[in-house]
């Protein structure tokens, strides 16, 4: 698992974007906080119901960087390399999506994804990026390290991967 050193651990927004941007961790947990309590789904069929979430919706993200007009998706690129995936930009700013930086009201665990993870729980958990350290936008999604397996782009919960 990535380590996480709130001193020196920098989220990096760029891409097909006007200002690529680069936040410190204090500089993330100044944007509006936006709190929600959800079920997550993992795709082998067992749940954790009731997780409470604590992070910045992706829009308020957007809103720093401003996307030019060919961005379509967002590339989500996690500290555990290769683990990447993506979401389109309608489906990142679903109104309980958000990038997560608490969990039951503390912040992030190392294994739950420090310091920042991506929430979205109509999605399955593996489009659900640990560890993210990088938001790329770009044209169009491409295939994750779960999709590159064989899994469904969309992962609906209870719509996708022959559910």
């Amino acid at each position: 698992m990535p380590t996480f050193d709130p001193d020196r651990w920098r989220l990096r927004i760029d891409g097909l974007v006007e200002r690529p941007r680069e936040l410190t961790y204090a500089q993330l947990r100044s944007l509006p906080l936006a709190r929600q309590v959800s079920t997550f789904h993992c795709v082998t069929g067992w749940t954790v119901e009731h997780v409470h979430w604590g992070g910045v919706r992706f829009a308020d993200l957007l809103a720093l960087v401003h996307p030019k007009p060919p961005a379509h998706a967002l590339r989500f690129v996690s500290a555990e390399v290769p683990y990447e995936d993506s979401l389109t930009l309608a489906q990142a700013q679903l109104a309980d999506a958000m990038l997560a930086y608490e969990m039951d009201g503390r912040p992030l665990r190392r294994e739950h994804g420090a310091p920042t993870r991506v929430v979205i729980p109509e999605m399955y958990g593996y489009k659900n990026v640990k560890w993210v350290e990088r938001i790329e936008l770009v044209p169009h999604p491409a295939d994750g390290f779960w999709e590159k397996l064989g899994y469904d782009r969309d992962a609906w919960v209870g719509r996708s991967n022959r559910a």
